[in-house]
């Protein structure tokens, strides 16, 4: 992508309103745009960042087992009657009507339409274990928004649903949801530590909070220090193996790690001091197994092995990929702006030309770009007229992992400079030798 024909709205100043360092920096970065309380739209640059988090978040949900669907953001209020929640789920909810005067309402969340969209195709023990998910907005009437996407009314969420016939299969899909969070968050280079937790609204009586720790986190949390350096399941983990994930589950809840709903001071004190860890921490996934809370009143029941109508075991696991670029942002950053990690970045290199215009720079970043391009990096040419200092300031605000840098100084001498974003290295290296740095990837 050439800068010059792109549209990047990067803002000098630091805005008023922005109260956390991830909402300033992705309004400088041209990332967001307020368009009311809590409602965002996302522009060129936020976007690209939040689709490589949806990828990786279903590469993982996909290698799980987890099937995607794609349910509406608007539901009958008639489903939420059946389940009992309309009327208890409170003021976070926006009820609406159409011009028929029927209840509608903009969802919150999805466990009565995907039991309403279960009950209608499964009928057997045979058709199960089932797990469906999908990546959709949602909107949630925040008494007080604030922090940007952090906290916003409108959000994107991963919603996996997972469906058994009893309560030992449920717990071996909510093993599975687990490891699968592990994998994802570590991919996003996060360390996100599961904590007991509080199932809130949706209900349940096993729940997990996965936690990154940061000092803007929401709340404070509690947790044994060794789970920072616990390590995270291999990419060829078995699924399958029942024994398998219940042993890493039973390994990443072997420490004591809880939220503040859930904190027991008791056990915490029972942790050797010097492993006592006590942070602010943000929310970025949310499991649960509920049973059958809403099955059963929906009638979302099979036929088992007995021949006997059961209803089923339900589990519901969440990811919100907007909340995670702001938690990204939060845990990654230094006083010149956001540092990505690599998989996430908006582009992978930056080609910086210092002297737009000379036919020397022109050619080599030229060359450059078009290269960097074939070999399948995404790939920001910085080709505007703007005086280097300001094209150092933009690269580095919004977050590129590397940048080669052209000028005619150094060119004269047969040099570029390659950058390292994130720990600031810089080498000069020749044309040829910047290209060999960046081995083709695969289509």
């Amino acid at each position: 992508m050439r800068l010059s024909r792109y549209f990047l709205p990067i803002l000098r100043d630091t805005p008023k309103e922005a109260e956390i360092v991830s909402h300033r920096l992705m309004l400088r970065a041209g990332m967001i745009r307020q368009q009311s309380a809590g409602i965002y739209s996302w522009l060129p640059l936020g976007l690209r960042v939040l689709n490589k988090i949806n990828a990786v978040v279903r590469e993982e949900q996909n290698r799980s087992g987890a099937i995607e669907v794609l349910m509406p953001t608007i539901q009958s209020a008639d489903l939420w009657r059946e389940s009992g929640r309309y009327d208890a789920y409170g003021k976070e909810m926006l009820r609406i009507k159409d011009r028929h005067d029927r209840d509608m309402l903009y969802g919150p969340t999805n466990e009565e339409m995907i039991t309403d969209i279960f009950r209608s195709y499964v009928k057997s023990y045979k058709d199960l274990p089932l797990n469906l998910y999908h990546i959709q907005w949602k909107f949630r009437d925040e008494v007080r928004p604030r922090f940007g996407v952090m906290r916003g009314r409108e959000f994107l969420m991963k919603d996996a649903y997972s469906f058994d016939l009893d309560q030992a299969g449920a717990r071996h899909a909510y093993n599975r949801m687990f490891t699968a969070y592990l994998r994802t968050f570590a991919r996003l280079g996060l360390k996100a530590i599961p904590m007991r937790a509080d199932t809130g609204p949706i209900g349940g009586d096993l729940s997990h909070e996965f936690i990154v720790l940061a000092s803007t986190g929401e709340s404070e949390v509690f947790c044994h220090k060794d789970y920072l350096s616990f390590e995270t399941p291999k990419v060829d983990t078995d699924f399958d193996s029942v024994d398998g994930l219940q042993a890493i589950v039973d390994k990443w809840t072997s420490l004591y790690a809880a939220t503040e709903e859930m904190h027991d001071k008791a056990a915490f004190d029972a942790v050797p001091a010097g492993q006592q860890l006590s942070a602010r921490g943000i929310e970025v996934g949310h499991i649960f197994y509920f049973g059958t809370k809403y099955s059963e009143p929906m009638g979302a029941t099979v036929t088992g092995p007995d021949g006997q109508q059961v209803p089923v075991h339900m589990g519901s696991y969440g990811i919100g990929p907007s909340r995670l670029v702001a938690a990204l942002i939060e845990a990654g950053h230094d006083d010149a702006g956001i540092v990505w990690p690599d998989e996430i970045a908006p582009f992978d290199v930056a080609v910086l030309n210092l002297k737009t215009g000379d036919a020397a720079t022109d050619g080599a970043c030229e060359q450059l770009y078009s290269a960097l391009s074939a070999k399948g990096y995404d790939t920001l040419y910085d080709d505007t007229e703007d005086r280097p200092g300001a094209k150092f300031a933009t690269a580095d605000l919004i977050g590129v992992p590397w940048q080669v840098i052209v000028g005619p100084k150094g060119l004269a001498e047969g040099k570029v400079e390659i950058k390292r974003r994130a720990g600031g290295e810089r080498e000069l290296v020749s044309l040829a030798a910047a290209l060999e740095r960046f081995p083709g990837r695969p289509a």
